[in-house]
């Protein structure tokens, strides 16, 4: 049975090919949580940022077109809407939780002295000043997601299970786009802050 032929056999496998790479480069013989968090990190948080820019640089724009050329014979977005959106926003949501999780993981395992990483950061301590930076941008985002952005998108998908007026769904696109661009832009810094801390600053 071929692995990639499904989702779960995929990231299975990835995940056995980067142990075997692991042992092929040889161990230090002791467990590293921090690089172990930090690399949970990376990989949930591709997937959380992936689908952002998914959503702002074709989703949205491809919706516009197809409502756009919907009275001209054209498919229109009910596919995008009905079969697409919904699972991309599935993901995208846990996606973000998890990236949040496992961040907190990752400062609570890099934290070296008494206390807590996650209140380092948070209170911007010595040595943890730009990590906090990325860590308070990345709370915002995700409140963004689940308090703006899912929230509204349940109005304009009708996964709420009730009807609204076009006023409403007008408003709840609104707001979920302006949270959407501002966590595209808050994404930039962000993940500055997560590079920086351990490559050090541009200049």
């Amino acid at each position: 049975m071929n692995p990639l032929k499904s989702i779960p056999g995929t990231i299975i496998s990835g995940f056995v090919l980067a142990l075997i790479i692991i042992f092929i480069l040889g161990t230090t013989g002791t467990v590293n949580p921090w690089g172990f968090w930090v690399w949970m990190h990376v990989l949930v948080g591709i997937a959380w940022i992936g689908l952002l820019y998914y959503f702002n640089f074709v989703q949205v724009p491809g919706v516009a077109k197809a409502l756009g050329e919907a009275d001209s014979g054209g498919p229109g977005p009910a596919a995008i809407n009905k079969y697409i959106a919904p699972t991309a926003l599935l993901w995208f949501r846990w996606a973000a939780l998890a990236t949040w999780l496992t961040g907190a993981m990752a400062l609570e395992a890099m934290h070296a002295g008494e206390g807590s990483g996650v209140v380092a950061a948070f209170t911007f301590a010595e040595g943890f000043r730009v990590i906090g930076m990325g860590a308070w941008l990345g709370t915002i985002m995700l409140f963004n997601v689940w308090v703006l952005i899912w929230p509204n998108q349940k109005k304009i998908l009708g996964l709420d299970g009730q009807t609204h007026d076009a006023d409403v769904i007008a408003k709840a696109k609104t707001v979920a786009l302006m949270a959407s661009r501002t966590n595209t832009m808050l994404s930039i810094p962000m993940l500055y802050g997560m590079t920086a801390q351990g490559h050090g600053m541009l200049f």
